[in-house]
């Protein structure tokens, strides 16, 4: 009977401990953070890097577009908003009015926007008014920019993202998509669907080039075709290369500071080269 009592206790004691445990791991605030589905695979792999030397800490990544970020860190609903685009003026008046002042912006990594093409294609450059032309429907077939005969395939982001955003104020000039293009839900249904069509040609992060062929990007006809690089990215000889962006509502709290802090650090930085994106080196932040 002794013995019998002294397990359920030690049962319970056990169970008591696992409890405690428990309870310590979850004690930590969340940090959320959610945007750029560009950045989803960066900031994912930073949450997984932090967790990993702050036990007990939480670091919760999703994605759905710059515009959707933005709109989370308007509503309170987001620690952290991350975005492949700076915060338009009007919705930095919205942050202002609702809490007193406007964001903090705080630049994190770079990305070189690349323009997609399928591994068969035969072309290997394109100036950005070829891109452009392309992009509002002036240009239909290969065989007007040098490639073969064959009817292009238009494929885009949608317009709550950062990188559809971009591309249309820095390759557009601010004009509007061709109807014929396929809107995607993310960057990587966009590599997905070029790298099974021949005639495909898409934008996005460079880091997601994955199955498909870069171009390498002429300013105009006058000047080299260049492909992404630390080098051309940082010099500004690639002609779209973008900003990665935190934003917050004002001063972070303990643990959002911390997981930035982590992100900047030289630890952090260094994955962003892993994962495919550029560091932001000796930039300020």
């Amino acid at each position: 009977m002794k013995l019998w009592r002294f397990a359920v206790y030690a049962i319970l004691l056990t169970s008591a401990l696992v409890l405690a445990r428990c309870s310590q791991k979850t004690d930590a605030r969340p940090v959320t953070v959610k945007g750029s589905d560009t950045m989803v695979i960066l900031v994912q792999r930073w949450a997984e890097q932090y967790m990993g030397s702050h036990p007990g800490a939480v670091v919760q990544v999703t994605g759905g577009g710059s515009g959707t970020g933005i709109a989370a860190l308007i509503n309170g609903t987001t620690d952290i908003c991350q975005s492949s685009r700076p915060m338009k003026d009007a919705e930095k008046a919205q942050m202002k009015a609702k809490f007193g002042r406007e964001p903090d912006e705080i630049l994190v990594a770079r990305d070189g926007l690349a323009v997609y093409v399928n591994e068969a294609c035969p072309l290997s450059e394109i100036t950005l008014a070829q891109v452009r032309a392309i992009y509002q429907g002036e240009v239909l077939n290969w065989k007007a920019v040098g490639g073969p005969d064959a009817p292009i395939l238009l494929y885009s982001r949608e317009n709550n993202s950062g990188t559809y955003a971009y591309f249309k104020e820095h390759v557009l000039d601010g004009g509007d998509f061709s109807a014929r293009a396929q809107t995607l839900p993310g960057t990587a249904a966009v590599v997905n669907a070029v790298s099974k069509d021949v005639n495909g040609i898409g934008y996005g992060g460079d880091a997601y080039a994955k199955g498909v062929k870069l171009l390498a990007l002429k300013k105009d006809d006058a000047t080299p075709a260049v492909l992404p690089s630390d080098a051309s990215i940082h010099d500004g000889t690639y002609p779209l290369s973008r900003g990665l962006f935190f934003y917050l509502r004002g001063t972070p709290t303990a643990e959002s500071k911390a997981f930035i802090d982590h992100c900047l650090s030289v630890e952090g930085q260094k994955l962003v080269t892993e994962v495919g994106y550029f560091p932001i080196a000796k930039e300020a932040h």
